[in-house]
């Protein structure tokens, strides 16, 4: 039965999935038939846009990621073979497909019993990470409870990190009552919210180098199209620095430069699209709050990440973290693991970052340039673990690696942390887990308000 449920939602995905829930949702709040059924289809028509902006871009920029690996010339012992490879663990392991059913469950029971005010179910597919980590600990342990307990855990912070930045997210991408909840782009959020205010303590929040501002200060040379040409061709001319002389080189270059300029221009107008999926929902929910003498309950629709992977300092500051990181990876003591595959899902690591800082891609560069680094070890930590569930579900191992692993997965300080605080079995440990999280969560919901409050002072400092 799990198999036919995780079945029917990767063949639909989020894109068919997301605006039924929005139909659904609309047609309760008192939407009329024909603006809810608009407003789901501008939902499907936005995700549809964005999955296929991402898969555009996608290999333009793969190859020249390939060459920066190639010309540096070393061999990391565990390789990054992408996302895909931790989907396929995910939904093939029986441990991963029994929490599939749970967290359905655990997300809905949550939200109805008013635990939580983000939908997190929203955005089901994502689920498979928390399935990646409960699959590897059942693996090493063969402990069913101690996997569920670790899967439980992950979902409960997720949820927290969610609800924390929801106000904040929402009204940086501009989409009303939308949270982010995918735990692999969730889980650096309270390091983010750490250096945000300690780089406003610097004053680097006088640097301004968001879109607007550069658009402000510089004019036509500002604005998203020509930044994305800038960037484009930066990452281009890095990754062809060997064969600067020769004609393939330039067209490559140039290729990626009006590409990445192109994402730019176009994300924003699909982002409309999708933005204007919630629209009848707000206007139902400001007229329920007008007639009725009751409080109306606030929630937030989870989303995907892809809404948030073309903004222009999302996709800035994650593109520059790419030749970044590489340098890190090759120099970091300690680390055996080479960021590859992965390296084009940067930008939506980046979206915590953004959103915490408004957008200031300096702040944000510094910021997820260090969790980046942290990360980095991390998924050295967890790759032999790792490489062994892989290996049992299928998953092959190229020639040039002893292990594989996917960076935007594992290199998770945070889940890491939750992860090898299970492997322990030590109850002490695991209780602290537990206990920290539920401290976190009583005291952010008794100082909600002023928590919001908080970020959007720190987001907007000048």
């Amino acid at each position: 039965m799990l198999q036919a449920i995780a079945k029917v939602f990767s063949t639909f995905g989020p894109a068919i999935f997301v605006p039924v829930v929005i139909f659904i949702v609309a047609l309760a709040a008192g939407v009329k038939t024909k603006s809810a059924v608009s407003a789901a289809l501008s939902a499907g028509v936005g995700l549809t846009g964005f999955n296929m902006v991402v898969g555009a871009f996608t290999p333009v920029i793969s190859p020249v990621i390939n060459q920066m690996v190639k010309s540096a010339g070393v061999n990391l012992r565990i390789l990054d073979i992408g996302w895909q490879s931790t989907s396929i663990v995910g939904y093939s392991s029986q441990m991963g497909l029994l929490y599939f059913g749970i967290a359905i469950v655990l997300q809905l029971f949550i939200f109805f019993i008013k635990w939580t005010d983000v939908f997190m179910v929203g955005d089901l597919w994502n689920n498979y990470t928390y399935m990646v980590w409960g699959s590897i600990l059942y693996v090493i342990t063969k402990n069913v409870w101690l996997s569920l307990g670790l899967m439980v855990t992950q979902t409960l912070y997720t949820t927290l990190f969610s609800e924390m930045m929801e106000k904040r997210y929402s009204t940086y991408y501009h989409y009303p009552n939308c949270a982010l909840v995918s735990p692999h782009n969730l889980e650096g959020l309270p390091f983010a919210i750490l250096m945000n205010y300690l780089l406003n303590k610097l004053h680097l929040y006088k640097v301004k180098l968001d879109p607007k501002s550069l658009k402000e200060k510089f004019g036509i040379i500002g604005e998203p199209m020509f930044l994305g040409v800038f960037v484009g061709l930066l990452i281009g001319v890095i990754g062809n620095i060997h064969s600067l002389g020769t004609l393939d080189a330039w067209g490559q270059i140039l290729k990626v430069a009006i590409t990445t300029s192109a994402v730019m221009v176009v994300y924003p107008k699909i982002a409309g699209i999708f933005a204007g999926a919630f629209a009848p929902l707000t206007q139902a929910f400001n007229q329920k709050a007008k007639n009725s003498s009751k409080k109306l309950r606030q929630w937030y629709l989870g989303v995907n990440p892809a809404v948030s992977y073309g903004e222009s300092a999302t996709l800035i500051t994650g593109i520059l973290c790419i030749p970044l990181l590489l340098g890190i990876a090759f120099v970091l003591p300690g680390n055996q693991t080479l960021p590859m595959v992965d390296l084009i899902t940067l930008p939506s690591m980046c979206i915590v970052f953004a959103t915490v800082t408004n957008g200031n891609v300096l702040k944000s560069l510094i910021s997820a340039i260090i969790w980046f680094t942290l990360g980095l070890l991390m998924c050295t930590a967890v790759a032999p673990y790792y490489t062994i569930v892989a290996k049992g579900v299928g998953v092959s191992i190229p020639a040039t690696a002893v292990m594989i692993c996917s960076y935007v997965i594992l290199a998770k300080p945070f889940s890491g942390m939750l992860f090898f605080a299970f492997l322990s079995k030590n109850p002490v440990i695991i209780t602290a887990v537990v206990i920290v999280y539920f401290v976190a969560t009583y005291i952010f919901k008794k100082h909600k308000i002023q928590f919001h409050e908080f970020m959007e002072k720190q987001a907007l400092i000048e």
